[in-house]
């Protein structure tokens, strides 16, 4: 039993734990921007809409988790081609946004709860929890996936894997092996002369 969880520490639980540390931090900043912007901190316009500050609070966010991610989440699976990894991570991360800002505008638009708490409900509660698991699956087993090319961890196994292919073997001492010894009985032996039988003599 205790292998099995032991195993599932280290292959996903591990992972995940991290992974909600580092979101909960992106939560806040996430949250506290959005109120910010809502409540027009940083001026008036589009971006003190409700969709507008969402994508702001949102696209802040996202960097804060990718450095996050990289260097503590998934720092062994962390990528050689950091700019692909970025772009791989905010592809999934603006898809994990889509899905909060979906459930924004239909509790906003749609059903028309317009209120700020309405609005905190729909996009930082249901859509973050949606956004969260499609996040995590794509980021553990696509961006971070231990079978990419330029990923740390395969490089390492792959330098290893060469290192055991090609490493010359250890010498062997002659000097400390034991002489082949003859079993074949030698002439003049003491204990073979002793065993032969007389050879009769010609009268």
């Amino acid at each position: 039993m205790v292998p099995v969880l032991r195993r599932a520490w280290t292959g996903f639980l591990a992972y995940l734990v991290k992974f909600g540390v580092v979101g909960l931090i992106g939560l806040v900043i996430d949250v506290a921007l959005f109120n910010a912007l809502r409540l027009g901190a940083f001026g008036d316009g589009w971006i003190s809409t409700a969709i507008g500050a969402k994508t702001v609070s949102t696209s802040v966010a996202i960097i804060c988790n990718w450095i996050g991610n990289r260097y503590w989440t998934f720092r062994r699976h962390r990528r050689r081609n950091y700019v692909r990894e970025f772009a791989e991570y905010l592809v999934v991360s603006i898809g994990g946004m889509l899905i909060s800002l979906a459930c924004l505008w239909i509790s906003h638009h749609l059903l028309g709860f317009t209120s700020l708490l309405a609005d905190n409900i729909s996009t930082n509660v249901v859509g973050l929890a949606l956004g969260t698991a499609f996040r995590f699956v794509l980021y553990r087993y696509w961006v971070f996936g231990h079978h990419r090319s330029d990923g740390l961890s395969n490089i390492a196994r792959v330098e290893e894997a060469q290192r055991s292919l090609f490493e010359e073997p250890e010498p062997v001492d002659v000097g400390t092996t034991a002489p082949a010894t003859d079993a074949r009985p030698q002439h003049g032996d003491a204990s073979t002369d002793a065993a032969a039988p007389p050879i009769p003599r010609e009268r």
